[in-house]
């Protein structure tokens, strides 16, 4: 996709140094473009951690090379295992509700344990990186395909008509390596001409719909509102909304999906009133292992402060402005799950299924 007219990925190998991992820092977006250097683990887990890159598949994305720069900055001999093994847990332990961060660096150690001298290992940590990075961009172009024949079939059930879509939290190009997961249907249906506008939810406390997916939808010339997270209900009520499309971190072989908080409060509402509501998502996505998303998919809990403060752009710099007493305090987990009945359908790049586990076994009798 692009910014200013410029195409990006959400990141890539520095042109003149292989060693670095260029990223874009989304804490800065809409106000500034900065582009970050990772040159080792510790800076690639803060990276995650603190949410200079977010979204599942662009954090499995970034963990896959995280690995690669263990390989580069792990001593050789006996300890080169010890050392991997241990930027591995570092790097699953930054943020847990995401699937794709684990399955990434297994897909790593995998590799790595079945190759011999450090040289091969790190080449071969590489060759995956690259590897998991294309792959994410042909899933997100697929879910868009899958995604778009929804899109057409509202559009040529309202005539032509604009198709108004509801989405939450930021599942776009930024949040993937391009096109992204609920916004890649969105993409292709406004490039193929079709008249589309998009409600974005703010998405507090971080405010991902407001600073993110518009932004992104801006830059892609794509008719949009921002909304306050509350809205959404008020807008399904008076036929406002044709479809919800959200993202997941986490899906259940079963169907159930765990995404940002507030998205289970949107299907509740898209339910009530009789609004689809799909859920987008590469198949990496799926945790094979569990059935029962509320029970058993782990919530991260995030600092208090994300609720207590907000950023935004004041004379020309990004400020930090408390919103609450200052002694008062917050909580702020940062998933809801959102269970299989209240899901339309899943948007894989395989095709869209029932949010059931036979409908998810129907398009991958082969686990990926």
């Amino acid at each position: 996709m692009q910014i200013q007219g410029k195409s990006y990925h959400t990141i890539w190998l520095k042109n003149d140094n292989p060693k670095v991992i260029q990223i874009i820092d989304q804490r800065q977006l809409p106000h500034r473009l900065v582009i970050e250097n990772l040159k080792s683990v510790a800076q690639v887990a803060r990276a995650i951690k603190d949410m200079h890159v977010r979204g599942a598949p662009l954090i499995g994305a970034t963990a896959a090379y995280g690995m690669y720069l263990a390989c580069l900055e792990a001593p050789d001999g006996f300890l080169f295992d010890d050392y991997i093994q241990n930027a591995a847990t570092q790097l699953k332990n930054t943020r847990p509700t995401a699937i794709n961060l684990a399955w990434a660096v297994d897909q790593q150690l995998e590799l790595i344990q079945n190759v011999s001298s450090k040289e091969e290992k790190t080449k071969q940590a590489l060759d995956l990186a690259n590897t998991i990075k294309q792959d994410s961009i042909e899933r997100c172009r697929m879910i868009g395909e899958h995604g778009l024949k929804i899109i057409e079939e509202i559009a040529t059930k309202k005539n032509g008509e604009v198709v108004n879509i509801l989405t939450h939290c930021n599942a776009g190009w930024l949040a993937c390596v391009d096109y992204g997961t609920a916004t890649a249907p969105i993409y292709l249906a406004h490039d193929k001409g079709i008249k589309v506008h998009v409600w974005v939810d703010e998405t507090r406390p971080r405010n991902q719909g407001a600073r993110i997916t518009a932004f992104e939808l801006l830059e892609h010339g794509i008719p949009h509102t921002v909304i306050p997270d509350n809205v959404g209900g008020h807008l399904m009520q008076h036929d406002m909304v044709d479809l919800c499309i959200v993202g997941t971190d986490r899906t259940t072989k079963t169907g159930d999906v765990a995404n940002k908080v507030g998205t289970y409060l949107k299907a509740l509402a898209a339910k009530d009133n009789d609004v689809p509501f799909y859920v987008a998502l590469p198949s990496s996505t799926i945790d094979w292992s569990i059935s029962d998303g509320v029970k058993e998919i782990p919530i991260e809990e995030r600092g208090a402060d994300e609720v207590k403060s907000i950023y935004g752009l004041h004379q020309n710099q990004i400020k930090k402005v408390l919103l609450t007493p200052k002694d008062s305090p917050a909580t702020n987990f940062a998933f809801d799950v959102t269970p299989a009945h209240l899901v339309t359908g899943l948007i894989t790049e395989r095709g869209v299924c029932d949010a059931s586990e036979e409908g998810i076994a129907r398009l991958f009798s082969v686990k990926k």
